[in-house]
């Protein structure tokens, strides 16, 4: 079963793109982030044409996440991270999908950092950890996945000294991802790649994606139960180089 994560940074802007990619590797399920469309602007039928199931939480301009599914049935368990009902942002959409409950996730960037926005982006990984040991304690094979804004230590960066003041990569950035893994959760791509140098974002300024300078902040944290079915896991780079493609590439994860 192979499951992935993209953020399309525009869903409608970026279908062809989209359909391309999901045309060439068919995956089984995958979170998509950053569909910057309203709830009835989602392309639900181009996706139904490609064989895709979805569920969306949209809004407009910003945000907007959905889960797809390859001829499985999506039950929505439910489109809101709890614990904050003030909270109007499309960050979170939760499904159960072929026994694996599938959390899709974009998580605040938080720049300026310090300032607001910063603290919105720590409030909100508070909740979301408390939402992970809720659904640890369910027992059942769990993943969260999505863009989560934070490099998790300097070999997922390029050139980690130019980003110690980005909300991205501050200590207290890094010791909210941390504490997702000390509750449990496994980092997929860490688990196969301890060492590699592996990204998932590349600017769209400066030539990134040409001198290969990007960003590890697309995650798969997966339960206890589903790592031990974790048999491989990647980064589909090439996407990235597509003509008037999103700056992040698709990552995925294959479970037996």
């Amino acid at each position: 079963m192979r499951i992935a994560t993209y953020n399309v940074n525009s869903v409608n802007a970026r279908l062809p793109i989209l359909l391309r990619w999901l045309e060439e590797t068919q995956p089984d399920v995958v979170c998509l982030q950053e569909l910057k469309a309203i709830q009835e602007n989602f392309p639900e039928q181009a996706l139904k044409d490609a064989g895709y199931n979805a569920i969306w939480h949209g809004q407009k301009s910003w945000n907007g996440v959905a889960i797809l599914s390859k001829g499985l049935e999506i039950t929505e368990r439910c489109r809101v991270l709890p614990g904050d009902p003030e909270d109007l942002h499309s960050r979170y959409i939760e499904a159960e999908v072929n026994g694996i409950i599938v959390g899709g996730l974009y998580l605040p960037n938080g720049n300026p950092a310090p300032g607001p926005k910063f603290d919105y982006k720590l409030a909100w990984f508070e909740r979301l950890a408390k939402h992970a040991a809720d659904l640890l304690a369910e027992g059942k094979p769990t993943l969260l996945a999505g863009d989560y804004n934070v490099m998790p230590t300097e070999i997922d960066v390029y050139k980690p000294e130019r980003w110690v003041d980005d909300a991205l990569f501050r200590p207290e950035t890094r010791a909210a991802f941390q504490k997702m893994i000390d509750l449990g959760w496994t980092d997929a791509i860490r688990k196969l790649y301890p060492t590699e140098t592996i990204y998932t974002f590349w600017d769209y300024f400066r030539n990134a994606y040409g001198r290969d300078a990007g960003l590890r902040i697309d995650h798969f944290l997966l339960s206890p139960a589903l790592s031990e079915r974790l048999t491989g896991a990647g980064v589909d780079k090439h996407v990235r180089g597509w003509e008037k493609t999103s700056d992040h590439a698709p990552v995925w994860i294959e479970l037996s």
